[in-house]
């Protein structure tokens, strides 16, 4: 059995049956049986079933948000307006992409142009957005004509659970199944399976480039949305102080928890410092508190492995010279795995916590020297998933922006679009998510000669 721990009290809220090769075997078997019958449903069809879900998801938004602040901490507010937001965003964009005629056939020449399913997908899904992730898997596989076996993340079950009962009340049998267990046996399992055609993976780049070596034994479909260490930009006609306050936000939101948070914040260097008081007076309003009350703005790491962590990268980076302005390693209540939220100025693009993945609310402030610069010490990670660009001058941010080696740019904290392509450049993964270009992923493209 495997437990599940409520990160803010450390107590036992529930346990779940550790799933096996074996039961990965059956769940395959009837999505493999299902399948040649709901590729054959009409679009018409899947559209109600999209819309069924997006239903679903509204109505038990409320039970959603709530086991997702219980399993991994994230405040209730952030579940309200992003956990369960997002979700319902990113199914209404699946659904209205069906009905603009995506899968209407396209004439190339003598050549008829079809989008079909790819067959049994593999949906591996982590714990710090776990509905966002699921659905972003989940409901675009199934509306392009696949079934779908679904592992979640054994440190948030309880969600994975609601959103099986969603999605099972609306396809018949076989088409979607839920197998609960970890990584290196299910996951391992899943991406192995001769049966499964395609595995769609969210996860740490460690593990993500585990699963694209199972997966190659079969020469399988992989679609990978990895890790990040994202850059935000402060060009130096920007507003600092707006610039940083909307950075250390993006930074701690999801209590630092998020691969696409901007946990580097680039700054010109004659305002190096002034950007760090104003980084650690920002980061001094986020408070760690009971995350199941509203006006909470972080709560505790996922697990205490994950808050170990996270110190273990405050300590590194104190150890290699960094300027602590903010923060530290002391926990900041006497229980739950809380993290202070921190952060470091006059941090060098060659430092540990500024080339790895931290996954905590740890901000890294950066002097650059020029523009140029500041392109280059962007660029200077593994990772290319995620950045930002501020500048009073709209067209010179976009210049930048462009520059940047990372699949999506905010520009002056420009919103997040659920239908916009998601995923990223080099060890970040490859693929896209929401919209016509998450659909993409999980299609075969069949050329017919007349």
């Amino acid at each position: 059995m495997i437990e599940v721990v409520n990160p803010a009290t450390e107590e036992v809220i529930g346990t779940l049956a550790e799933g096996t090769p074996a039961d990965v075997d059956v769940a395959v078997a009837a999505a493999v049986e299902a399948f040649p019958a709901w590729a054959q449903t009409s679009v018409e069809e899947r559209v109600k079933v999209v819309r069924a879900i997006v239903d679903g998801l509204r109505e038990r938004a409320g039970e959603l948000a709530a086991t997702m602040t219980r399993e991994m901490g994230t405040p209730l507010t952030f579940s309200q307006k992003v956990q369960v937001a997002n979700p319902i965003g990113i199914a209404e964009g699946v659904a209205e992409v069906l009905e603009g005629g995506y899968f209407a056939p396209e004439e190339i020449g003598n050549s008829l142009v079809l989008r079909e399913p790819v067959g049994v997908v593999a949906a591996i899904t982590p714990w710090n957005f776990p509905l966002q992730q699921m659905v972003a898997k989940v409901v675009p596989a199934l509306a392009a004509g696949n079934t779908v076996v679904l592992k979640p993340s054994e440190l948030a079950p309880k969600t994975a659970d609601l959103l099986a009962e969603i999605v099972t009340a609306v396809v018949p049998r076989g088409v979607f199944g839920l197998v609960h267990g970890t990584g290196p046996v299910v996951g391992e399992a899943l991406a192995a399976h001769p049966d499964v055609d395609m595995v769609s993976f969210t996860g740490s780049t460690r593990a993500g480039r585990r699963v694209f070596a199972v997966a190659a034994e079969t020469v399988k479909r992989v679609a990978l949305e990895l890790g990040g260490k994202s850059a935000c930009v402060v060009l130096d006609d920007a507003d600092l102080g707006r610039a940083v306050k909307i950075a250390v936000a993006n930074s701690f939101m999801n209590n630092g928890q998020a691969c696409s948070a901007w946990t580097r914040l680039l700054v010109p260097a004659d305002r190096h410092d002034e950007a760090v008081r104003l980084a650690a007076a920002a980061a001094g309003k986020y408070a760690p508190g009971d995350p199941a009350e509203a006006a909470t703005r972080i709560g505790p790491a996922v697990s205490a492995a994950q808050r170990d962590r996270v110190v273990g990268y405050i300590r590194k980076g104190i150890e290699e010279g960094a300027q602590l302005a903010a923060g530290g390693t002391e926990a900041p209540l006497p229980k739950g795995f809380y993290v202070t939220p921190t952060v470091f100025g006059g941090v060098t693009p060659e430092m540990t916590i500024a080339q790895e993945e931290i996954f905590g609310p740890v901000l890294s402030v950066m002097p650059y020297v020029d523009e140029d610069d500041a392109v280059r010490i962007a660029n200077s990670t593994i990772y290319g998933l995620a950045g930002a660009v501020f500048s009073a001058d709209t067209d010179r941010a976009l210049a930048v922006a462009k520059r940047l080696r990372t699949g999506q740019v905010d520009i002056n904290g420009g919103a997040f679009n659920t239908s916009a392509p998601f995923g990223g450049y080099r060890q970040s993964g490859n693929g896209r998510e929401f919209g016509r270009y998450g659909l993409d992923e999980f299609c075969e493209i069949k050329s017919i000669q007349r």
